[in-house]
C-alpha cells in the first residue's frame, strides 16, 4: 500500500500544510484506531484515506481524515493533497468525487496548470458573545471585534483588529485547549484584514485546535469554508485570497458561490513510500 507525505496549500516543499495520503485498497475500510496509528506515525496534522468506489456509487472514492487522536469531520488540506496524488499518481486530471461521511459528495478539480479547487459547502457565522477567557487564553494584546460560531464545523472565528495582532499572538495551549472543550468547539480561528490591500492577500487568520491534537494548524481548509463568507460580505467581493500566517504559510484562493465555497490552491509532494 502506497503513502504519500504532501505539503497542501503551497507551490514549494516544507511550506503551506503537510498532510498524509493513503490509497486503501477496494473492500471495507480499516479499522480506526488503525487509521490513528497511522496519522500518529506520520506525525501530521491529517491523513487522508480515500476507499475506491465501485461504478455507480455516485463518487469516485470515500474519503475520512484522521489526527491522531480524533476523526475529523471535514479536512480542507488533506482532501487537496489526496486530489494531487490522484493526479501525480493515477493520472487523475480533471473531476474526482468524494463521499464524505458528514457532509455527503465533495467535488473536486485538477486544472492542467497545477491548481486544485475544492467545491466545499459554505459555513457562514452566526455573531455570538466572546466566552470568558477567550482573552486570556490567547494572549490578546487587542480586544475581538467579535466572534462568531462557524455552524457545523464547530470552530469559533473571532474577529481582531489588524493583521499585526494575529501575526504576534502566542497563545497558552493548555488554556486554548480548555476553554474548547469547555464551550464544545473543534478549535479557534482567528483572523484580521490584510496590513495593506494588494494582490498577493486580503485578510490573514490562524487555527489553534490543541484539544484535538493540532496546537496550531499551517493551514487550514475547512477554515475558509467559514472565512470566505465572512470577509466577501465585508470586503464586498465573491473572490478573496486568505493568507494562513502559520510560521510554513499558505494561501488558500476563495470564491464565494451561493452556499458553497470554492478553495483552490496547489500542492507537492515530499515523500512516497510503502506501508508494510
Amino acid at each position: 500500500m502506497r503513502i504519500h507525505v504532501v505539503d497542501a496549500f503551497t507551490d514549494r516543499p516544507f511550506a503551506g500544510n503537510p498532510a498524509g495520503v493513503c490509497l486503501l485498497p477496494a473492500g471495507e475500510w480499516p479499522q480506526d484506531a488503525w487509521m490513528r496509528q497511522i496519522a500518529a506515525e506520520l506525525n501530521h496534522s491529517e491523513t487522508a484515506f480515500a476507499l475506491p468506489l465501485p461504478a455507480g456509487s455516485g463518487a469516485d472514492w470515500a474519503i475520512r481524515w484522521f489526527t491522531p487522536l480524533v476523526e475529523s469531520k471535514l479536512c480542507g488540506h488533506a482532501t487537496l493533497a489526496t486530489a494531487h496524488v490522484l493526479r501525480t499518481e493515477r493520472k487523475r486530471v480533471g473531476t474526482v468525487r468524494f463521499a464524505s461521511r458528514r457532509y455527503g459528495v465533495l467535488v473536486t478539480h485538477a486544472d492542467a496548470e497545477g491548481g486544485i479547487t475544492l467545491d466545499f459547502p459554505a459555513a457562514p457565522g452566526t455573531e455570538v458573545a466572546v466566552p470568558d477567557g477567550l482573552s486570556e487564553a490567547l494572549a490578546l494584546t487587542a480586544e475581538p471585534e467579535a466572534a462568531l460560531a462557524a455552524g457545523p464545523l464547530g470552530d469559533l472565528l473571532v474577529v481582531l483588529p489588524d493583521e499585526a495582532t494575529v501575526r504576534a499572538m502566542a497563545p497558552r495551549l493548555d488554556a486554548v485547549a480548555a476553554l474548547t472543550l469547555r464551550e464544545g468547539l473543534r478549535g479557534i480561528i482567528v483572523t484580521a484584514p490584510a496590513a495593506r490591500t494588494g494582490p498577493e492577500y486580503d485578510f490573514v487568520s490562524r487555527f489553534f485546535a490543541p484539544a484535538r491534537g493540532i496546537p496550531e494548524d499551517p493551514v487550514t481548509g475547512s477554515a475558509h469554508t467559514v472565512l470566505a463568507p465572512y470577509w466577501s460580505r465585508r470586503l464586498g467581493r465573491d473572490r478573496l485570497t486568505g493568507l494562513q500566517a502559520s510560521a510554513r504559510t499558505g494561501l488558500v484562493r476563495t470564491a464565494v458561490r451561493g452556499d458553497r465555497v470554492h478553495l483552490t490552491g496547489t500542492a507537492v509532494t515530499v515523500l512516497t513510500g510503502t506501508l508494510t
